[in-house]
């Protein structure tokens, strides 16, 4: 059975295909249409498509629109407010956002499907078939918290060995933690439903002594639900301009606080769903998903033994779960998630053709991880454009940006090439056999959705990813399952005496992830980068077309 799914209601549509239930491919509309997060999360968007992402789902398993069995749409208009025939001016928003659902059907028949064959999945259905059915468990507990669905904010369940899910709790609007957080994030001067994370990091730098005072506005009500009344900003921290700039201790401990306030809420509900769905693996989806801070703290402090996270955890995922939760109704077989890698790819003779098309003076090393490991160690900056790009809003080793972590300078130096706030940390990309030794926790971590205190005794020599509070958003590699990363951190590792490198996503300050040669190619020759790793070619900066880099590594096994 060939099922699409499709999230186009909110922000970040995507396109999701899942064949005799495998996951084939999965991509977002931004990294076709170069859109941040493909349009504004707004009503009258609500009929826009993800044409792109859907034509290369299709093209990847060599389909054709009347080859799909069946299409699951993120979104049931059915759980949502009516349309009750108001104009514009109006102002029934939400309504028409339910019109235009109700329309979906219509809209994808101008795409060739049949309306039909298409499902409604509901929201936050959708963000627990992500977590659970993509998870390598065979029955979980699953926990959903966003911003909004059609009425609800969270959904608390447990899924059952045969796909089926059992909704134990549901918070209904307006109470929801993803818009208590997108509310601060506006605050603070920036964009709500998208820079939820640069909140994140900045509460790092203040105290949460506000959460006391928050305690009575933001808490659980012990029945797998809480309670999110107003806040009056101003009385905490003044409002900050657009991309806040000024901000000071006092913002700092504001969002120390929120964020604070909101792991503590959500530890309560992750006891309460321990109590009653009787599971010992926790899966999660849904944008507060994202907050790996809380995701940490949910590890080492919860009552769950093992916790996997949706990649892909905000709306974007939800067409991958809305397209697995239709399979699994149909009885088809489940296989686990076990990349993120879902995206689009290029074999060596188109790279090559991109490459002569632009100009470049290219070549091929012997071993192009031992080549990135040299630059790498001297201090160079490498984009690294390899295999099939990611699903979600991280670069795991596919379309990244890498230094090395030895040199505390180069935080400074990756957010200035990114365009991004001096306040934003980095990741480390690090071997998964290193990992105990050099961050606490459980481990693997593959996608780095979870926050690690660093080693005492590492701190000073990987300064780079080390954030003030001492903690770093961790992501191991996996020899088999990436074994070109690994054997370029190897390489890395036998030239340093460390294991790890600066790993963020290859893209700039407003821009989507780089995911075609052209996006590479452009950020590379717009921003100070030293490297282009391109498949099994590298394009150096300000490197004449006779000039060769010589080995001085031998291969790496």
């Amino acid at each position: 059975m060939n099922v699409l799914g499709v999230n186009a209601v909110f922000h970040d549509p995507a396109a999701a295909l899942v064949v005799d239930g495998e996951i084939v491919a999965a991509a977002e509309e931004e990294r076709f249409s170069r859109r941040k997060h493909g349009k504004p999360p707004v009503a009258f968007s609500t009929w826009e498509l993800p044409e792109r992402a859907i034509a290369f789902c299709l093209a990847q398993a060599d389909l054709h629109p009347d080859d799909v069995d069946l299409i699951a749409y993120s979104y049931d208009p059915d759980l949502a407010p009516a349309f009750d025939g108001a104009t514009l001016a109006e102002g029934d928003w939400e309504g028409r956002r339910t019109l235009f659902v109700q329309r979906a059907p219509h809209f994808l028949a101008t795409l060739g499907f049949d309306p039909g064959r298409v499902r409604f999945v509901s929201h936050h259905v959708a963000h627990a078939a992500s977590a659970h059915l993509a998870s390598p468990y065979a029955t979980s507990a699953v926990l959903v918290a966003d911003g909004r669905g059609e009425r609800a904010s969270s959904l608390l369940g447990r899924y059952d060995a045969d796909g089926r899910l059992e909704t134990l709790a549901v918070q209904e609007l307006p109470h929801s933690l993803g818009l208590l957080y997108e509310e601060l994030t506006a605050h603070l001067g920036f964009r709500r439903s998208s820079d939820e994370y640069k909140v994140m990091a900045m509460a790092s730098y203040g105290m949460p002594r506000h959460v006391h005072r928050l305690a009575r506005l933001v808490h659980v009500t012990g029945d797998g639900g809480f309670r999110t009344e107003p806040v009056d900003w101003t009385e905490f921290a003044p409002a900050l301009s657009a991309g806040g700039d000024g901000w000071t201790r006092e913002h700092a401990d504001l969002a120390a606080s929120v964020q604070h306030t909101a792991e503590g809420v959500l530890l309560e509900l992750a006891r309460w769903l321990h109590a009653h769905a009787g599971e010992r693996r926790l899966t999660m989806a849904g944008g507060v998903a994202l907050n790996c801070v809380a995701n940490g703290r949910l590890l080492r402090e919860g009552p769950f033994d093992d916790i996997w996270v949706q990649p892909a955890a905000g709306d974007s995922g939800t067409a991958l779960g809305a397209a697995l939760q239709i399979a699994a109704d149909a009885g088809e077989p489940r296989a686990p998630m076990v990349t993120a890698a879902l995206g689009r790819s290029w074999d060596d003779g188109e790279l090559a053709a991109w490459l002569d098309g632009a100009g470049a003076a290219y070549e091929r090393p012997d071993d192009i991880a031992v080549l990135v490991a040299q630059v790498l160690a001297a201090d160079g900056v490498v984009a690294w454009f390899e295999g099939r790009s990611e699903f979600g809003p991280r670069g795991l080793g596919h379309r990244s940006l890498l230094a090395d972590p030895r040199r505390a300078a180069n935080l400074e130096r990756l957010n200035n090439i990114k365009g991004r706030e001096p306040f934003r940390p980095v990741a480390p990309m690090v071997l998964e056999e290193h990992a105990p030794a050099i961050f606490t926790g459980r481990h693997p971590s593959p996608h780095m959705l979870f926050v690690h205190e660093v080693a005492e005794a590492w701190r000073m020599r990987i300064p780079a990813v080390v954030h003030v509070d001492g903690t770093a958003r961790v992501q191991t590699v996996d020899p088999h399952s990436e074994p070109l990363i690994a054997r370029m951190l190897e390489a890395f590792r036998r030239l340093t005496g460390v294991p790890v490198v600066i790993n963020t996503s290859l893209n700039t300050a407003g821009r989507p992830m780089v995911d075609d040669p052209r996006d590479a190619m452009e950020c590379f020759g717009s921003a100070p980068i030293d490297l282009l790793a391109i498949g099994p070619f590298v394009v150096h900066r300000n490197r004449p077309p006779a000039a060769k880099h010589p080995a001085t590594l031998e291969r790496v096994a």
